[in-house]
């Protein structure tokens, strides 16, 4: 009997790890034809942010999200070409052209995964959320401007035998239709999630306003769509190597390395706030230093086949690991099957209406900004929406990686300003003979003011004693503090030693010996005197 429960034990086992294979197996491939077919849109889209052609976002999105989801640190993340990078890249594009983009998008590969090796992607970690909070909203803004170029149209005249272009707004049934259209797709993506999230809402907008495009476009009525904004019929394809023609010097260096540094920063933030956000949401962890180095080896070889790179989304990344995507195999999938769609459905993304992605794009402005943080006065603390205020300027009127790094540093300072105020002294006296400062805090650069603040020199007796046993001294801002309430008793010709400091304390006033003479008891018969040099 008991072999025979065995016996059925080990039958039982193989059969339900069989089971439960293919259930993973099924819902990996599930969720990457899901985000395959969400990224269709929200690529082409991207495209009109950078100004390069779709099927370059498109081929972008295949690429990098192929080689990413191979390497990542997170499985589960999806990554593709997107709105934050084409941000970066769009006033490189605008003034030198796409082999300066494939250039820069190869360099920003390598300084990606130069972080990634010399592993300082922890640092990334510690972003405040009020810089996350800032980032988002100005990038949301950023997109949102981008678009209003799509409600112009360009006219092209003669002056002089010279021809020039100028943009200015569509008027009539033209900029009617324009906000129809916009109008009805975001209804269209906001609405049908109520009903059903089978097929992701953008791509079913998309369908209905390019059947109506069609529609329109037979009976006399044409709007503007993907081809006319590439000026050719666009033709999916694989991708083929392609070294970027550029001159190697100095020169080309001085143009695409401030795009690079800033597009691998702003690649690794986002990188780095959707790995924060899965690991919440799977209850794991993933591996920040593995993530950075899968997002460089992508956008380099991207740049090799003619990309305009990318870096993690967290909306699809979002979509991927709700709809059962826990593994590398649903990013695989993802990227796998959007080259299918671009190679053999390319007359269908030839008649895309630009309204219709301009729609979409909104509906990602939507979704982006942070809206709660409009409901934070009098919730949160000032210094922090000052930093959320910050940000938000920062990167709509210059780049995101300066927005983040200018955040970061306010954050430190504030925190600095608001760290170096809790620090206090209990005050004892012996007989008016004798005087002791009992120091409770932290002392350190931001807090060495109100540390001088502290002592009565002048009213003091001759016999002062600076006791440190409850207080923590951290730098050498604070070590030249206490060198300098030291000095200053010398000079009103008092004493003025220090007693119960922590052994990390009395090395570090060790090491600094040029400050002035500091007498640290530590023992009845011991008294070690630092000389000032």
């Amino acid at each position: 009997m008991k072999n025979k429960e065995n016996s059925g034990d080990a039958t039982f086992r193989p059969m339900q790890l069989m089971k439960e294979n293919k259930s993973v197996v099924k819902n990996e491939v599930l969720a990457g034809l899901t985000v395959a077919l969400a990224l269709i849109p929200e690529s082409i889209a991207f495209a009109f942010v950078a100004g390069v052609s779709p099927i370059l976002s498109l081929q972008t999105a295949v690429m990098i999200g192929f080689i990413a989801a191979l390497f990542t640190g997170r499985p589960g993340m999806i990554s593709s070409s997107t709105a934050a990078m084409a941000v970066v890249f769009a006033s490189l594009v605008a003034m030198h052209g796409l082999e300066y983009l494939f250039a820069t998008v190869v360099l920003t590969g390598i300084i990606q995964v130069s972080i990634g090796l010399l592993k300082l992607g922890k640092y990334a970690r510690i972003i405040p959320y009020p810089v996350m909070l800032g980032f988002l909203n100005g990038l949301s803004i950023v997109i949102f401007i981008a678009q209003l170029d799509q409600f112009k149209i360009s006219q092209i005249t003669e002056v002089n035998g010279n021809t020039i272009t100028e943009s200015t707004w569509m008027q009539g049934l033209d900029l009617f239709l324009m906000i129809g259209f916009v109008l009805l797709t975001m209804a269209i993506i906001h609405f049908v999630p109520k009903f059903t999230k089978a097929i992701p809402s953008s791509l079913i907008a998309i369908i209905v306003m390019t059947v109506i495009a069609v529609v329109l476009g037979n009976n006399g009525i044409h709007l503007r769509n993907v081809q006319d904004f590439a000026g050719m019929e666009i033709a999916g394809g694989l991708p083929g190597f392609h070294i970027p023609q550029v001159p190697l010097n100095f020169e080309t260096l001085s143009i695409i390395f401030p795009y690079a540094v800033i597009g691998g920063l702003v690649g690794l933030t986002e990188a780095v706030l959707t790995l924060q956000v899965l690991d919440e949401m799977t209850n794991t962890r993933g591996r920040t230093n593995k993530e950075i180095i899968a997002q460089g080896l992508a956008n380099t070889v991207n740049g090799f086949f003619g990309g305009m790179g990318g870096d993690a989304m967290i909306g699809q990344s979002i979509i991927n690991v709700k709809s059962g995507g826990r593994h590398r195999l649903s990013g695989l999938v993802a990227a796998s099957a959007l080259m299918f769609f671009i190679m053999f459905g390319s007359s269908f993304i030839n008649a895309i209406p630009l309204a219709g992605l301009v729609g979409v794009m909104f509906m990602v402005v939507v979704g982006t900004f942070k809206w709660e943080s409009l409901r934070y006065r009098g919730k949160v603390p000032a210094q922090d929406i000052l930093v959320v205020i910050i940000v938000s300027v920062i990167t709509i009127f210059a780049d995101l990686a300066t927005a983040v790094i200018s955040g970061v540093v306010v954050s430190a300072l504030i925190f600095a300003w608001e760290k170096g105020k809790v620090i206090y002294a209990n005050v004892e006296e012996t007989n008016g003979e004798e005087k002791t400062y009992k120091i409770n805090g932290t002392l350190f650069f931001g807090s060495v003011l109100n540390f001088k603040e502290l002592f009565d020199v002048h009213n003091d007796p001759n016999e002062v004693i600076l006791d440190l046993k409850y207080a923590k001294v951290t730098d050498y801002s604070a070590v030249e503090a206490i060198s300098s309430i030291t000095k200053r008793y010398e000079e009103a010709g008092k004493t003025f030693k220090i007693v119960r400091l922590s052994d990390e304390c009395k090395r570090m006033f060790h090491n600094a010996n040029a400050f002035t003479s500091v007498i640290i008891d530590e023992g009845e018969d011991e008294i070690i005197e630092y000389p000032y040099v």
